[in-house]
This record gives C-alpha cells, structure tokens and sequence, in this order.
C-alpha cells in the first residue's frame, strides 16, 4: 500500500521529489514484531483499552500503511493486476509464437488440475487423521467411564486434547504465524488487491495441514473447512511459482507465472478447491470464490475453477472407495459427507412458513450478534497475544482445557434416555463402537446418552447426528439447549487462539441446534422433519453471520442432495441475512477491518458522489514526476526520498509543452539501476537497445533489495541517463479530475487497479498534464473523512 502525491507543476524540475514522507514510511521493509518489548502495537503507543483502534488511523488522506498479518504489524503494498503494456511487453505479445501462446493455455489448465489434485489429496489425509486420531482417543475414554475410572478418564481425554492442541500452537507460534486463523479474511485482501505477505508460502501449507490435524483433534469447537481455503491457495501459490526461497524451481515455462495477475487466477482456484474438499460441493467452491473471496472474475477464470473443484471430486470420490467399510481405520464416509436426505420427500404447507421465518429471523439476530461478540473477543486476544508467544501458548492450553472440561463433565448432567424414544428403526441403540446417533457413555444398557451423542464425537459426526431425520424424540430439549450453550461458548473464545481454525463447522453445529429447538418449541406447528429444520437453522446462521446466500444455498443443496429443499432454504438464507445487514457487517468484513487490511468494498458511501477526484488530489502533497530521458542521479533521488511504487513520466515534445507519456512502476526503476543500464548522453533509445538487457518476463520478477542498492552507485554512473520509455506503461487509467469519487471507486474496484491518474478538464500551454494520483488507501472512506470531516456529517445524514 503506497502514499502518492497529487499535484505538480510541469514546469518544476524532476529532481524536487516534494514533501519527504512520514516518519513510518521511510524504511518500506521494516517490520514491528508485537512479540518484542521495544515494539508497539502500531504507531509507538502500546493500546490501553479495547475501546482503542488496534492500528492507529492518520488523520490526512494518506494514512498509515500498517496492518496485522498474522501476528505482526507489518508494511503492506498494493498488488500490480494491471497489464504493464510498455514497450517490452508489446514486443513479446507480438513476438510469441503459436507454440508459446499453446504452451501459456496448457500450462494455466494443468496448474488448475494440479491445484485440485493435491488439494483433494490434502483434504482426505487431513480427514483421515482427524477421524482416527478422534476415533480412538473417544473409544479409549469412553472404556474408562464405562469401567468407572471417571477422573482416570477425564485426566486422559483433557491430557491427550493438550497434547494435541500443544502441538499446533507451537507450530503456528514459531514456526508460521500467519497460519493460525482461517486465512480466508487475508485471502480476500489478496484477490482484492492487497499483498499480505508471508500467507502463501511452504511454511504456512505445511504448519496449516499438519496444525489442522491436531487442532481438530483435540475436540476444539472449531473446523478444518477455513484451512482447508487456505491450503488450496497456498498450494496454488506454490505451484504457480515453482516453490519459494533457494528451493524455488528455475524451469522456463514458469515465467508466464511472474506476474500478479495469473497467480491471482491459480489462487482463486485454490480456495475454490478447498471450499470443494470441505464440503464436496464442486459448485458450491466455484461459488463462494465468486460471492465471497473473488474481487475479479471472467468466464474464463468460471471455467478454470470448475475444472479444479470437479478434480477435488473425484480424488474425494476415489478415497472414499478406497476407504469404504473401514479398510482405512476409522475412516469411512466421515469427513465427507455431512448429510444426504436424497431419499427423504419433503413438503411445505402454509402453516411452516411461521416456523420457517422465525429460524431465519433468529439466524440473522444470533448471526449478528455472534459477529459483535466476536469481535470483542479477538481485540481482547490481540492484546493477550502481543505479550508474547508463551502468552499465546498459554492462551491456546487453557481454552483446550476449558473445551475438554465442557465435552467432558456436561454429558452427566442429563439423564439417560431409553432406546424406545429415540424413534429410528434399523440403527442399534445404544451404540457401541466407533460412530452412531446413540452413545451410550455413563448410560446403562437399552440407554443413551443424547448429549454425549453431540459432543463426544467428530464435528463432522456430530453434524451428521444432529442433522439425522425421523428423529424427531431423540433429542431433549435441555440436551439441546446445554449444547448450544456450550458450542456457542466455545465457538467465542476459541477463535483467535493461535491454531488454525476455521468458523463454518462451529456455527452450522449452533445453527443446527437453535433449528431443532425451534422444531421442539413449536412441534404443534412444525410438519417438517426435525432433522431439517436443523440444516435450516444452520444455514440460516451461517447466512446471519458470513452473509452468503446463494454460494450457501448451493453448497448446503450439495450437502444434502435433495433438490425439494431449495425453495425452503432460499427463503430461510434472504431472512437470515437481511436480518442481519441491519445490524452489522459480515464477520470476514469485521475481521478484515480488526487487521486494518484496505479492503475496497464493491458499494462506495453514498457521500462520495458529492466529492471530486480533484479534491482528493489538491488534499495530497504534490506528485512526483519523471521525464522520459532523466538523470540518474535524478531517479536515485526520488527513489530513495520517496517509498512510492507508482511515478507519471512527462514528455517534453516542445518547449513549454508538456504530454503525460505514462507511468512506471518502482521495481521497474530498481531493475534498470541494477543492471546498469545507462546513458552517457541525454537522447532517446532505439527499440533492440532495451531488448538486449530486459524482457517483460524479467521485469515480472520480484526481485527484494531497496535503497541500499542505491548507495552502490559511482559519481560517474549518477552523472548518467536513463531512458525510461521502454518501460512506461503507455496506457494506464486516466480519470478526469470532476469524475466523482463514487464513480473512481467503482472504476478503480472493479479493473483491479494500484494506480490511477488524474488528468486535468483543460489542457494548454504550462498546464500540468498531471494532477494527482490516487491509489487504494486515497479511496478508502475513513481517508476521506479524516482529510474532510463535513463529510461526515453528510454521511450520518445518509
């Protein structure tokens, strides 16, 4: 995330690079580590109380470039989605062969498959051990309550859970940060345009698979559905760039990956995959990478991203053969699928649609009201968490043994229910062994336990229990409510912790339980299943609190294969989320505003169309521009005095005429100086000079160093010239300077912009052809507001 200037004259010399920047941007690579003493929350003051903004906001336009990722503060840059189409990128596009433009086809197609390939692989072996590490540790704990050794197994089942949850947090706190969490807010930010670094690389897939099976495990309420998203991107990240680091592969068909844009695509078919392999819901994944994650999107990309979620499928579809009958432990159909009611015939009277809009109304109040929970409960944790990593580990033990006392002590405080009230013909009651409705635990035989059927069990099994149909007696309404209580506990306070984790699994569990409380409450009215009134409860909760609705609707049409469902759950999702837009945000939305990640959100404010770009730009120290031929002691001037990535390049065609040539780029600039490519003398290069050093493969490529490559720099090499035409992009986005900001936010949203130029209404002689730039934090609205405060008023007005 850059600052840019607005405005200069075009008769002022290039080497005045304007006002220097502030105090925080002078060293763009530096890091502050809450985890250190001598570091601060943000701006130098360590933050007292939660009413306190976790990252300080600068009161001009142009505010601080600070976010959390992860568990540090640290510097962000905007993305460059925008084609460069300069001079060396002309020359390749017309010089590819047919060869290369196949070559650049097969080789987006195979990363896609490649990409659901191994996520649909990840995905089994993470449920695979999931299910049997669960599977026994449940089994053994169960023979000791069932033997009478009651505190023998309690000691044992809170031990094990610690262990494992000991596991992922060690793992996320030294060795990956950024994998704690879900990951799906910072995989919004980058589809956004918004480089969160650190997020994608092989320390974060490796820490958020192997963190995932131990986080889970240890009984936690929350799921692997959120690094499963994560998984998928970082592998896609991977792929496209041959690794990372010294490990990184130098193989030549890779280049066409060395840009923003179409490693932007892969990870998009990265979370679209892992959505699949959570849920086995291909169409969903495409979905929800189009409703929710994706900023871009074109029929091209549609195509690409279905071809990857049906390739998770069928790995997913392969495993499950592979597994059947317990041939993999206690691996079978779990994991996978969470509920299929093909068979069931469902049938709407007018009398549901009382019940029906009240789960959804309900879905929409608990959804927001979870959000605004939440969110008090992650900046509590910040503050826990920016004291250290044993304060983070601390943190994570003891909401472990909080869930492992809640699962554990619970189930006897309800009574035992006989077999004959459970209802469901053709399953043995009570069971014993590794899955079923009814667990036995403490009961005696021909009893059991319908609390201990929810909680000692997989999230994934206690889905499919709580969501089974004809049951309409096998679960009491205090069991119900002592279960919701629970889960809604500790779906608070163990999001946060510093393990991966992810949000859907433990708000489809509360939904699920308020949609069976409901059908209980009101059975005289009720004429639908039970079992569905839970997978309406669940979607109309996971619609309250994400705000999804029609990626929602298919990925929970998917679940439960029975199309006679849709009309129902569609009404039920509308409810749910127009419920909850009146009382706040989504929770991603909520989460990526806690990190001070500059999102822009697809609506402007409806104030913005009284303010002109114009106006931005005149609240903004001047532009600092460049000539077409400019000295280099000139660039190294600017470079160093400036952390601006963007610069407008002025030609000069005659005197007292000056024409916007274009803009380029910062990495652009270091790659000329660190190649040395300079003029002894002013004047214009011919097109096979630059061809010779550069190609617009090479000035793709990341390359890290800063300004202290500048200082390497002789008296003779400063007193030199560079061209820059080569590598101008000639034609980057132009608004007029009355264009409103609404219409520039709309513009800069939706081409997936870092830059935009501001040109003036009138052109003439010593007219500036320049009169500002704007990048995303200039168009955010609390920019705004800080640097025109009458605008707030017209904004509580609206």
């Amino acid at each position: 995330m850059e600052e840019e200037q607005s405005r200069r004259p075009a008769g002022e010399p290039a080497a005045e690079p304007g006002p220097a920047p502030e105090p925080e941007c002078k060293n763009e690579d530096r890091v502050e580590d809450p985890e250190d003493p001598a570091s601060t929350a943000g701006n130098g003051n360590s933050i007292s109380s939660l009413e306190q903004p976790l990252l300080k906001r600068s009161t001009t336009l142009t505010a601080s470039h600070l976010a959390i990722v992860g568990a540090k503060v640290s510097h962000i840059e905007s993305l460059d989605y925008e084609i460069i189409e300069n001079d060396l990128f002309k020359h390749d596009w017309r010089s590819r062969s047919n060869v290369e433009v196949l070559q650049y086809i097969f080789l987006k197609w195979a990363m896609a498959f490649l990409v659901g390939l191994l996520t649909g692989v990840i995905a089994s072996v993470i449920n695979l051990a999931i299910e049997n590490i669960t599977g026994l540790k449940m089994l053994h704990m169960v023979n000791l309550v069932r033997s009478g050794r009651y505190w023998a197994g309690f000691l044992y089942f809170a031990g094990v859970n610690l262990a494992l949850t000991f596991s992922a947090a060690v793992l996320c706190v030294v060795f990956a940060p950024t994998a704690a969490g879900p990951g799906i807010p910072e995989i919004k930010a980058y589809l956004n345009g918004v480089d969160t670094p650190n997020m994608f690389g092989a320390p974060q897939l490796i820490v958020k698979i192997i963190g995932s099976i131990g986080a889970v495990s240890s009984g936690m309420d929350l799921g692997k559905e959120g690094p499963l998203v994560h998984i998928g991107a970082c592998l896609a990240n991977l792929l496209s760039q041959g690794g990372e680091g010294r490990w990184r592969l130098r193989w030549r068909w890779l280049r066409y990956f060395n840009n923003d844009r179409d490693r932007r695509d892969l990870i998009t078919c990265g979370a679209s995959s892992g959505v699949c392999a959570a849920f086995r819901a291909p169409v969903g994944g495409v979905l929800f990478a189009l409703e929710e994650v994706a900023t871009w999107w074109r029929s091209a990309l549609l195509w690409r991203t279905f071809f990857s979620t049906a390739t998770v499928v069928v790995v997913l579809r392969g495993f499950i053969e592979v597994c059947r009958d317990g041939r993999c432990g206690m691996f079978g159909e779990g994991g996978l699928i969470l509920f299929d009611v093909s068979d069931v015939t469902v049938r709407y009277h007018v009398g549901d649609l009382l019940p029906v809009t009240l789960v959804g109304v309900l879905g929409g109040v608990l959804g927001a009201l979870y959000n605004h929970v939440l969110h008090q409960v992650l900046r509590l944790y910040n503050l826990i968490n920016a004291k250290g990593r044993m304060a983070k580990l601390a943190l994570a033990l003891s909401v472990s043994l909080l869930t492992s006392a809640g699962l554990y002590l619970l189930p006897f405080a309800v009574p035992c229910t006989p077999c004959s009230a459970a209802g469901a013909a053709g399953e043995t009651c009570p069971t014993v062994g590794k899955s079923g409705n009814f667990k036995q635990f403490n009961c005696p035989d021909g009893f059991y336990n319908d609390l201990a059927s929810l909680l000692h069990a997989t999230n994934t099994d206690a889905t499919r229990n709580i969501f089974s149909t004809g049951t309409s007696g096998e679960f009491r309404l205090d069991s119900l409510l002592i279960f919701l209580a629970i889960y809604s506990v500790l779906g608070l306070v163990t999001f946060g912790i510093a393990v991966p984790s992810g949000l859907f699994l433990p708000i489809i569990l509360m939904g699920s339980a308020y949609g069976r409380i409901v059908a209980l409450v009101l059975s005289n009215f009720v004429r639908i299943d039970h079992g569905l009134y839970a997978v309406l409860g669940a979607a109309a909760l996971m619609s309250g609190s994400m705000r999804m609705t029609v990626s929602l609707c298919v990925i929970f049409l998917e679940l439960t294969n029975n199309l006679l469902l849709l009309p129902i759950t569609m009404f039920v999702l509308l409810i749910a989320k127009t419920v909850g837009d009146a009382f706040n945000p989504s929770i991603y939305e909520i989460i990526l505003d806690l990190k001070g990640l500059p999102f822009l959100e697809p609506k402007p404010e409806t104030w913005m169309k009284d303010l002109a770009v114009g106006e931005l730009a005149a609240a903004k120290p001047r532009a600092v521009t460049l000539q077409v031929v400019e000295r280099v002691s000139t660039v190294v001037e600017v470079l160093r005095a400036t952390p601006h990535n963007g610069f407008p390049v002025l030609d000069r065609p005659r005197p007292g005429v000056s024409e916007l040539h274009g803009l380029v780029l910062r990495q652009h600039l270091m790659a000329v100086i660190r190649k040395r490519w300079f003029l002894p003398e002013k004047r214009r290069t011919e097109e096979w000079e630059a061809r010779e050093k550069f190609s617009s493969t090479d000035l793709a490529e990341k390359v890290g160093g800063g300004v202290d490559e500048l200082s390497q720099l002789s008296l003779e090499e400063m007193d030199m010239y560079i061209d820059l035409h080569p590598f101008t992009n000639t034609t980057p986005y132009t608004v007029v300077e009355t264009m409103s900001v609404a219409k520039a936010v709309v513009l800069f949203r939706t081409c997936a912009l870092r830059h935009m130029l501001i040109i003036p209404k009138f052109q003439g002689l010593e007219i500036s052809p320049i009169v500002g730039i704007l990048t995303r934090q200039d168009l955010r609205a609390h920019n705004i507001l800080g640097a025109f405060p009458h605008l707030a008023n017209k904004r509580k007005v609206h």
